[in-house]
């Protein structure tokens, strides 16, 4: 009889609890910001751990991932380039047809409200492929 690991016998919000907690520095309390940002902005999202390790984002599809690197806390949108970004809040993977990343640094603010409008943006996006 095989044993279940550690990590499949747990939720993929258990999973990003962990490496929230894991972090145990500026880069948890960071994913963790965000993390409830995605959630204001879309009570119905849902959340999964991909690729080994990737907390990802989805509603009608993928919102965004969050990875976690020495210095930054990458924020990817997988359709970030079809998305309004009035306020610039992309500065990462920007020469891409598809994708925009943010990348957030120790010390930085977070524009919660132009951040939540972005979330919206592409739950909107998203919804709108699906129904087609």
């Amino acid at each position: 009889m095989e044993k279940v690991g550690v990590q499949e016998s747990k939720s993929p919000s258990e999973l990003i609890d962990g490496r929230i907690a894991d972090l145990g520095d500026w880069r948890g309390e960071t994913l963790g910001r965000l993390r409830a940002l995605i959630k204001d902005a879309d009570p119905d999202v849902t959340e999964e751990w991909k690729w080994r390790g990737v907390p990802v984002w989805e509603d009608a599809g993928m919102i965004c991932t969050g990875e976690t690197y020495k210095a930054v806390v990458k924020l990817t949108f997988a359709k970030g380039a079809a998305l309004p970004d009035p306020l610039r809040l992309f500065n990462s993977s920007l020469d891409g047809n598809t994708r925009r990343a943010i990348d957030f640094r120790e010390g930085e603010e977070i524009d919660q409200e132009a951040f939540k409008t972005l979330v919206r943006a592409a739950v909107a996006l998203n919804r709108s492929k699906a129904k087609r």
